[in-house]
């Protein structure tokens, strides 16, 4: 039996970004605040992970990347770097939800999982999860919901989990008690090796993606803002 692929996986979904080298185990991974600065920032890290674990862009089998929900920008850069990569390369492309890539870091829990990420407009995106074996299982699909409707709609134990500010906590622990299982700042931070290991599942199962036709996933459509005059070609309104 031949050595695990090398893969490259990448999550560009939010302000927070993460990278990792995996070959049956990590062997290289970063994380960070690139803010809106993932055009600038992500070829360089990974870059500097290839060098680390001593390994060749070449020597790529596999590319995993996080779809979304997110940011527009974020996730635009990180599955176009992604499908690029695959294409030059010759190898292939899994394309993982970021909400099950979430929940999939906290599978470990008999209680529905409850992944939340920024929104954007007063309101969140989640979906929700349940363990199923070493897999985790979708109960909802991602949706934009305010927080307080979600709380509203809260009725069991639940674990939540994900990009959730200090104030939200707060908010989920007043309202809801000890329905709501809250993880720790550190255990929200979001790590590629989670999204590498499920790509690395879905690889062993023969699930790749088209390198052409895989796209992001968004909730809600780019708002696009219109001058209130047409402009004249003197640029006077």
């Amino acid at each position: 039996m031949g050595s695990p692929p090398l893969l490259l996986a990448i999550d560009t979904s939010t302000a927070v970004a993460s990278v990792a080298l995996y070959a049956g185990q990590v062997l290289a991974e970063t994380t960070w605040r690139a803010e809106q600065h993932h055009t600038r920032q992500l070829l360089p890290v990974i870059q500097r992970l290839l060098d680390l674990a001593q390994r060749p862009v070449a020597a790529l089998e596999g590319v995993v990347v996080a779809l979304g929900p997110g940011g527009f920008s974020g996730l635009r850069v990180g599955v176009t770097t992604a499908k690029v990569l695959a294409a030059v390369l010759d190898c292939p492309i899994v394309g993982c939800g970021t909400l099950e890539v979430i929940a999939y870091a906290h599978r470990e829990t008999a209680l529905p999982i409850r992944p939340i990420l920024p929104g954007g407009r007063g309101e969140v995106a989640t979906a929700l999860y349940q363990r199923e074996g070493e897999r985790v299982a979708l109960l909802e699909p991602p949706r934009l919901v305010e927080l307080g409707a979600l709380i509203a709609e809260t009725t069991q134990p639940t674990l939540f989990c994900g990009e959730i500010a200090p104030e939200q906590a707060q908010m989920l622990q007043a309202a809801l008690g000890e329905r709501a299982v809250i993880v720790g700042p550190a255990q929200r931070v979001r790590r590629a090796a989670f999204l590498a290991e499920l790509g690395w599942q879905r690889l062993q199962q023969g699930i790749v993606d088209d390198v052409i036709t895989l796209q992001p996933l968004y909730l809600r459509r780019p708002a696009i803002t219109l001058p209130r005059r047409p402009l004249t070609l003197t640029g006077e309104r």
